[in-house]
């Protein structure tokens, strides 16, 4: 195999990775593993001995539906959706790496100015990262898609 074979052999697999959709119908599937996710967070409360795994299998649903919603396909998929589909997902990592800077010390001074005790500083959560650039993403991608 030369190197030519080789590059477009590797350009057509990220092409296919980069492709990737789930099937439309996934995104309903995100909703209701959304709706479940919330309905954990608020039985959580009844069962105070098992209060954190049921928060840790939430999360982790909750993430997962944002996931599904994310990857679906819409019905009408075109290069303009596929353009604004990427371009959120680049708005997205942007505010979601900026938000990773900036909140834990925002955080760290709200919390030092309205509490009475030195607080100390928080780096901020997988959970809250995940949900804060798939919620920005999806935000984006409809509504860049309402205004095309």
């Amino acid at each position: 195999m030369n190197k030519k074979n080789f590059v477009e052999c590797e350009r057509n697999r990220l092409q296919k990775i980069l492709n990737f959709r789930l099937p439309s119908a996934s995104k309903w599937f995100g909703v209701i593993l959304m709706v479940l996710a919330f309905v954990l967070f608020f039985v959580r409360q009844q069962f105070l001995e098992h209060a954190d795994l049921l928060q840790g299998i939430g999360r982790t649903i909750f993430i997962i539906g944002l996931l599904c919603i994310s990857l679906a396909r819409d019905r009408e998929e075109d290069e303009m959706t596929i353009a604004l589909r990427a371009q959120s997902y680049a708005i997205a990592f942007i505010l979601g790496a900026l938000y990773a800077i900036i909140m834990p010390y925002v955080e760290f001074g709200v919390s030092n100015i309205v509490s009475e005790e030195a607080q100390t500083y928080k780096q901020l959560g997988d959970f809250q990262l995940l949900s804060f650039m798939f919620l920005v993403q999806l935000g984006f991608y409809y509504t860049l898609k309402r205004y095309r």
